[in-house]
């Protein structure tokens, strides 16, 4: 088979963090062909959409004493060429947030992509999940949580619940997060520079369990295939790894998969194959979906081959497809 992967500049990409790397990485071992291309190379011609697709082969990273050895260079490019995707038997729609104007064109395109070509995740999907909002279809999961760009709303909020968690909706990796505390006088001022004065915000109730770990679970299917503890450090209070985060082993919880089985229905209708759930204190604060990570640091701490598995599950899927026609 033959794998198509859309992602950001592939000089840019951590194969010791990638999730995207690890599942190049698998795809090659499994004997597939792996091609690259990002969204500015995509184009639909003739009621098709076609790529600049390149050949790619990976140096696998190794683990060596709890660390990922990358051997350098980690990947060899071949010569590019124009091809429909529908040559593809699947494509991984991997380009990193924010999902900007370019990125939500780029699921226009990928609209064009025949049926019989599996697309991670679907592009219509793509567009309708905002990785915070789309959690707010299982209210009963989270905790309490307001949308709105009115600076008197946020204070009434935060004045019941007290201190809570102001989130962009398109923001990515922690950027952009904000803790709030009702009697920071400098309250007014955080809020209009995160709504700009127009835009919505999310504000969640501060779970002070995150001192302990935002969990990242990682969803196939719907299925939870691995999890990763992100705990902060020092005085930050967001655990993502692109802000300093530790990756902590952790286990699945039955809370955990009670979670990730009232989602199962809507991800699996919605074509949302693979996500990242985030859950804190037992509560679902997000559901990412863009380009979710977390493979590398769970294969490394906890010695399982997720990469494997989730390549496995696409050639599975692929297969059907065939058989079907």
């Amino acid at each position: 088979m033959n794998f198509a992967f859309i992602i950001d500049p592939i000089e840019r990409l951590d194969p010791g963090h990638d999730s995207t790397v690890a599942m190049m990485e698998a795809a090659q071992e499994r004997g597939h062909g792996v091609w690259v291309t990002r969204i500015d190379r995509l184009s639909v011609q003739a009621g098709q959409t076609w790529a600049q697709l390149t050949p790619v082969q990976i140096q696998p990273a190794v683990l060596q004493q709890g660390r990922y050895a990358i051997p350098q260079p980690w990947y060899q490019l071949g010569a590019p060429s124009r091809q429909p995707l529908g040559s593809m038997q699947a494509v991984f729609m991997r380009q990193d947030p924010p999902v900007d104007t370019a990125y939500l064109w780029a699921t226009y395109l990928l609209d064009y992509v025949p049926k019989s070509t599996l697309v991670v995740n679907q592009p219509a999907a793509l567009r309708s999940a905002n990785e915070k909002m789309v959690a707010l279809q299982f209210p009963d999961l989270m905790p309490p949580t307001l949308v709105t760009g009115d600076i008197q709303e946020i204070r009434e909020f935060i004045t019941q619940y007290g201190p809570g968690v102001l989130k962009p909706l398109g923001g990515k990796a922690g950027e952009g997060i904000l803790y709030l505390d009702p009697a920071d006088r400098n309250l007014n001022s955080l809020v209009e520079i995160s709504t700009q004065g127009r835009l919505p915000v999310m504000v969640q109730m501060y779970l002070p369990q995150v001192v302990q770990g935002d969990k990242r679970v990682v969803l196939l299917a719907g299925e939870p295939i691995g999890a990763v503890n992100r705990v902060p450090k020092g005085h930050e209070f967001r655990g993502n790894m692109a802000v300093g985060g530790q990756a902590v082993s952790t286990e699945i919880t039955e809370r955990d998969r009670e979670i990730a089985a009232r989602l199962q229905p809507m991800l699996q209708t919605a074509g949302l194959y693979l996500v990242g759930i985030d859950i804190i204190g037992g509560y679902l604060t997000e559901i990412n979906v863009t380009s979710p990570t977390g493979i590398r640091e769970i294969d490394r701490l906890s010695g399982t081959q997720l990469g494997q598995k989730v390549i496995a599950w696409v050639e599975e899927k692929c297969s059907k497809f065939v058989s079907a026609k």
